[in-house]
């Protein structure tokens, strides 16, 4: 059984990513993951890794913002006795380490100039050179890298080579947001809950109707991280009960609007407007742009597909 199938998608974009992924784990390819933090990079690396031909090697994950540039060089190449104050020994590092297997290099817009370049070598043939020593040492280790930070721009900015970006992307795989995914919220919410009852020994809540279309109009910034946290939070604390509006906190009212709300493009007229007009106004321009398919013209509009058939029979759209 394909481990991707333990990943929840009812969702085609994201269905889409993890076709992709599956293609991928069955070769060595450099694979570059791209999403906001909170989207499961590190979960898609793993399920990358244990589709793979080295499902049975080992599966490092370093997070390159977790550690200062005078530590990390040595924790990745390892260093020889004495190449540094402190270095009372000779060190192996995380590339010996995963040796066979899988480095997952979680955030790696973090890199400095000088390791970035050390990466780049290993790309291009395979060797590292520990601290301290003059001669290089070879391994056999796929890099599957993550960043939540736009690369290109950082290469503009001379903060990220640009080789080194063409060496990492050669597969890219973009994780939408959760609110790209609204299909999938109530499938991860009966996830986290049967998960969470069972390792608590409690009994799971259960959350309304309406509690479930709050959550899908919700921004989510933390993204499956931060509604994993709802999930385990809501099962301790409201263990057994229905969970409603009342139990959420005043953000979860807010519209994924919201999110981007500091870079509107709309601005109210002074005279005003009336909102039923301009909302069927929109929802048909959706309709337009996406030859009728719903599906995607909910994504445009930011809700669910329950919502817009509402709102298509409300303001009689469904003939038009």
């Amino acid at each position: 059984m394909s481990f991707f199938n333990e990943i929840i998608s009812h969702t085609p974009i994201f269905d889409n990513v993890l076709r992709s992924a599956r293609m991928v784990a069955a070769t060595d390819v450099t694979v570059l993951i791209k999403g906001e933090t909170g989207t499961g990079k590190e979960v898609l690396a793993q399920a990358i890794q244990k589709d793979s031909q080295r499902a049975d090697k080992p599966f490092i994950t370093l997070n390159c913002a977790a550690l200062p540039e005078s530590l990390i060089e040595s924790e990745l190449f390892g260093h020889k006795k004495g190449a540094f104050t402190g270095a009372n020994t000779t060190k192996t590092g995380i590339f010996q380490a995963a040796d066979g297997g899988t480095l997952f290099l979680d955030e790696v817009n973090s890199l400095s100039l000088n390791i970035q370049a050390k990466l780049l070598r290993f790309l291009e043939n395979g060797e590292c050179l520990a601290v301290g020593e003059t001669k290089p040492y070879s391994v056999d280790v796929r890099i599957i890298s993550a960043t939540n930070c736009d690369l290109q721009k950082a290469i503009s900015e001379n903060n990220f080579r640009e080789d080194l970006y063409f060496r990492l992307n050669v597969i890219p795989l973009e994780i939408p947001a959760l609110r790209e995914r609204i299909e999938d919220i109530e499938h991860l919410i009966k996830h986290f809950q049967l998960h969470f009852s069972e390792a608590h020994t409690v009994s799971p809540p259960k959350f309304s109707k309406q509690a479930v279309k709050i959550l899908q109009n919700y921004s989510w910034p933390g993204n499956i991280r931060e509604l994993r946290n709802l999930c385990e939070r809501t099962t301790i604390l409201l263990s057994g009960k229905e969970i409603d509006a009342e139990n959420f906190p005043h953000e979860f009212f807010a519209t994924k609007m919201s999110h981007n709300k500091k870079s509107s493009e709309f601005s109210l007229p002074d005279a005003g407007l009336n909102l039923d007009t301009l909302e069927a106004d929109l929802i048909h321009q959706a309709l337009e742009r996406t030859n009728g398919n719903r599906a995607k013209s909910a994504r445009l509009l930011g809700l669910s597909r329950d919502t817009l058939l509402y709102r298509i029979q409300k303001y009689g759209l469904a003939s038009k």
